[in-house]
């Protein structure tokens, strides 16, 4: 099996361009299949697992496609997630200056970085994940309720899949589906993906200034009116007793209701669209509920919507896959192709609910690991789940190569999945 190290030793700097060390390889790579990682990341793997490729924005960069490299560089302590850095491997114009000047947790390193790890962690451990599914069930039986009501055909992916993981987003933080905060809260949402404004760090900067704007009014009225929620906490245990400051706060909650609600949102539509495109699946799923945790894993593995979340900076010179990586050069571990190493996962193409490797790393690994999984991974069995039980003739409107995919913002996913029944 191979290691981090396991190749001959070679130092290549991003200056180099000769017959030995050709041009980079442009990046993103597009999928060829939306359930699979691209057939690129395969090629660069078996040439070594580290390549270098150039960036939209111009910059280049070094891609791990192995999977023991992957989490070798998530777990380094010498590789940065600090977006201030010179080289962060930004993939959109602008991104990096927005970064810096909201300062995201998730694009920070500890020890500050960890500071609010904690405060979100302690609201996300798997018992107290527990405790919200009677909730997050009545959120899903309504939103198919609604789909029902509104009869077929159906986009899939606005009516329930944005719908559910939206308002789980907000209930968590305390903002009811009557309240008005959560028109605006969604509304700021779905246009900031489905009205084309993530494409650029600049619409996605208004979206989470808005936002912002939403949540910063929910503390306020926390503050006065403290409820049974994670503002309500975060406000009594963090706020007011000094631990956290106001902006700080507003950032955090407005990141995590982001990533969680796209990130979801992309995994329960791409999902329900794998599966659909294999009916033996559906059908293995039905005969056996115990089989649905399995599943969920799988699928997580298998699409890995959220490829290249992990933009990270060299900080020394590090050896990665017999490369060293100079200190100050960008690198993108690519979780997809670390999903999709045949190393690790026997014929990673194929999606088997029943697969012995489980250890996958979608949901990141190491400092970075994302502070959410124990809500999503809930909220996906209940959404993938409940939609197969009460709507047992669902399909696939128009063929799956019709299908349009989004592939900016923070998670690749369809941009619209009509179904029937």
């Amino acid at each position: 099996m191979r290691t981090a190290g396991a190749s001959v030793r070679r130092e290549i700097r991003m200056s180099d361009a000769s017959p030995d060390h050709p041009a980079a390889h442009p990046f993103p790579m597009a999928r060829q299949c939306p359930f699979t990682a691209p057939a690129q990341y395969a090629a660069l793997r078996a040439e070594a697992p580290v390549a270098r490729v150039t960036l939209p924005t111009g910059r280049t960069a070094w891609v791990v496609t192995g999977y023991h490299e992957v989490r070798a560089v998530l777990a380094d302590p010498r590789v940065s997630a600090d977006i201030r850095h010179p080289n962060f491997p930004a993939l959109v114009a602008g991104e990096q200056e927005v970064g810096a000047r909201t300062r995201p947790f998730i694009r920070m390193d500890p020890p500050e970085h960890t500071r609010f790890r904690r405060m979100l962690l302690a609201e996300m451990t798997v018992r107290k994940s527990r405790r919200m599914r009677r909730d997050i069930q009545r959120i899903v039986d309504d939103r198919i309720d609604e789909l029902l009501a509104y009869g077929p055909p159906v986009d899939l992916v606005t009516h329930y899949a944005h719908a559910v993981s939206s308002t789980v987003m907000c209930e968590l933080i305390g903002v009811r589906r009557a309240d008005a905060a959560f028109r605006r809260i969604t509304g700021t949402l779905g246009s900031q993906v489905f009205g084309g404004g993530a494409s650029t760090a600049e619409g996605a900067s208004e979206g989470i200034g808005a936002l912002s704007s939403v949540i910063d009014d929910v503390i306020a009225e926390r503050e006065e009116t403290p409820g049974d929620d994670l503002c309500s906490r975060l406000v009594a245990e963090q706020l007011r007793t000094g631990l956290v400051g106001r902006e700080e706060l507003v950032t955090t909650l407005a990141i995590l209701v982001v990533a969680g609600w796209e990130t979801t949102t992309n995994q329960i539509a791409l999902s329900v669209l794998a599966l659909l495109e294999r009916p033996e699946l559906i059908e293995e799923l039905r005969r056996d509920h115990s089989v649905l945790p399995a599943a969920v894993e799988e699928l997580l593995r298998a699409l890995s919507v959220g490829d290249s979340i992990a933009l990270r900076t060299a900080t020394e010179d590090i050896e990665i896959g017999g490369h060293t990586i100079p200190a100050g050069e960008g690198i993108i571990p690519l979780l997809a192709a670390a999903n999709h190493d045949p190393e690790i996962f026997s014929d990673p193409v194929t999606i088997d609910f029943g697969r012995a490797e489980k250890q996958h790393v979608a949901f990141s690994y190491g400092v970075h690991q994302c502070v959410g999984q124990n809500i999503a991974r809930l909220e996906l069995n209940l959404a993938i789940g409940t939609l197969l039980d009460r709507i047992p003739t669902l399909r696939a409107a128009v063929p799956a190569d019709a299908v349009r995919f989004r592939h900016e913002g923070i998670a690749f996913g369809p941009e619209q999945v009509l179904v029937t029944w």
